[in-house]
């Protein structure tokens, strides 16, 4: 196989992911992109919280903040008129040590991405198409071409389609890609402005005829304009320049365009592979799902397939699992997709609709209603939690059982600070382990130590109680953090039957 485990076809956030979280686990990739180079387009912004979580265990969770920009508040404005708001920080500040919504270009996060890889001495191969894909009992065969017109016969266990909506891979594993277009337009552009919206935090605009969100990015004055096409215009996007697009929302928010650095229009679409693999060979990303980019979930859930998938496919190559683990990325994220489909729809459809009953409920009854939900704690942390995705879990699915406190099986582990430290610290290394608050038994710990499996116990605190764990309880963690199994009784047969049951070894 020429020393390749994976070879992965794209080079965007989700393909490079991948490739970083293998190669920490010590798995030869090869990743290559037909384009010239990476992205110089800003493209996707957002990075959530939970993103950020798993950016600790590859030590990226720092340098994506420090380069990027924190917003710290979300604003809803109709017909120009403030009238909501909504504070992450205050919101978050108990929920994960990232309470905020975080902008970073996705221009500049692939290259700070390409840079760690190097790290590991992988480099993207640019100007590499992928031509025929095949497959046996044991491996995968890809037809490479390189820029020069040479072709090349790569080998390897498994490959990852990471390339985009127009994913070859999907194309040549003829999986469908059920859904649809929506026949709105909307425009995208990165400016220097002025104005009330210019000031670090999201505006967003509702009016009868014009939607237009204001996403802050790093640097006075500068910002990310998303905005609808209306009437005939939207006929012949291809041809409009920013000049084109209405500006009656822009002038109710008052904000006031400078220079126009990048200008681009585009369909919504939403879709969802039929599968997300096909024996040896997997769809990530925009290969396997695309959907509204309301509340910025894309490309952090392109990130969530490849960290999902990555210690997955590492546990395999290393004989620490059968193949039988590889069926559960399909179970795990296509269930999600196809929920946040579903749900961004609903927004795009309630922010996007005409007619003069859409617009007095989008800018009558909306905002009212909006104003009195914010307003409620429970109902700002439910929609921090979805939004940042660590509301994300995979109870009730083949490798989460159990519960412990309010702790289920399949649950992101939850975030507690007690004042000294946090107990997210001990996830930087993705592997195996188990966390107690409280005390450990000492068959546990004779257990864990027998098997080379970290064991993490916490003096037990107000901050554990706080968020759900219970005390003495045992929670047995994956390599990407969620809880595999939360027993109360600490007991270790429950250890063991876990581990049994499913053809795992924890080491």
């Amino acid at each position: 196989m020429n020393g390749t485990e994976v070879l992965i076809i794209g080079a965007g956030p989700t393909g490079l992911v991948l490739a970083l979280w293998l190669s920490k686990l010590g798995v030869a990739v090869r990743i290559v992109d037909k384009a010239a180079g990476p992205g110089t387009t800003s493209r996707a912004l957002a990075v959530q919280a939970r993103t950020l979580e798993l950016y600790r265990q590859l030590d990226l969770a720092d340098a994506v903040v420090e380069r990027g920009h924190r917003v710290p508040a979300a604003n809803l404005w109709v017909r120009g008129q403030p009238a909501a708001k909504l504070s992450l920080g205050t919101i978050g500040a108990s929920l994960t040590p990232y309470p905020f919504l975080h902008i970073f270009p996705q221009d500049e996060h692939e290259k700070l991405l390409i840079e760690r890889l190097q790290g590991f001495g992988v480099s993207v191969e640019w100007n590499t198409e992928l031509l025929e894909l095949h497959q046996d009992e044991q491996q995968t065969h890809a037809r490479l071409r390189h820029a020069d017109g040479g072709e090349e016969d790569c080998a390897a266990a498994f490959l990852a389609g990471c390339d985009g909506a127009r994913s070859t891979v999907r194309k040549a594993l003829d999986i469908g890609f059920p859904g649809g277009t929506y026949q709105q337009v909307f425009y995208v552009a990165d400016v220097q402005a002025s104005g009330p919206a210019l000031d670090g935090e999201l505006h967003v605009d509702l009016d009868d005829a014009d939607f237009l969100a204001v996403f802050p990015l790093a640097g006075k004055g500068r910002a990310r304009l998303i905005g609808t096409v209306r009437d005939e215009r939207a006929e012949h996007p291809e041809n409009l320049r920013f000049e084109d697009v209405s500006s009656r929302a822009m002038a109710h928010m008052n904000v006031q365009v400078e220079q126009v650095n990048w200008f681009s229009t585009y369909r919504v679409h939403h879709r969802v592979a039929a599968h997300f693999r096909d024996q040896h060979a997997f769809l990530l990303g925009d290969a396997a799902h695309v959907h509204s980019p309301a509340g910025g979930q894309g490309m952090n859930t392109g990130i969530g397939d490849a960290i999902n998938l990555a210690w997955k496919l590492a546990s395999v190559l290393h004989g620490k699992a059968s193949d039988e683990l590889l069926a559960s990325y399909e179970i795990e994220r296509k269930a999600f997709a196809e929920r946040l489909v579903a749900t961004t729809d609903q927004v795009f459809n309630f922010v996007s609709a005409n007619g003069r009953i859409a617009n007095l409920l989008r800018t009558r009854l909306a905002p009212v209603l909006l104003s009195r939900l914010v307003a409620m704690a429970k109902v700002r942390a439910f929609m921090f939690r979805t939004v940042s995705q660590t509301a994300l879990n995979y109870r009730l699915m083949p490798l989460s059982f159990g519960s412990a406190g309010h702790v289920h099986g399949g649950d992101r582990l939850p975030w507690a600070h007690d004042g000294a430290g946090d107990n997210f610290a001990d996830l930087a290394r993705p592997c195996w382990q188990v966390h107690v608050y409280g005390l450990a038994s000492k068959d546990l710990t004779g257990w864990c130590a027998a098997r080379q499996m970290p064991l993490h116990v916490f003096p037990w605190s107000p901050a554990h109680e706080a968020a759900g764990l219970a005390r003495n309880a045992l929670y047995l963690l994956r390599p990407d953090s969620y809880v595999a199994l939360a027993e109360a009784s600490s007991s270790t047969a429950a250890l063991e039957r876990y581990f049994s049951e499913r053809s795992l070894r924890p080491c």
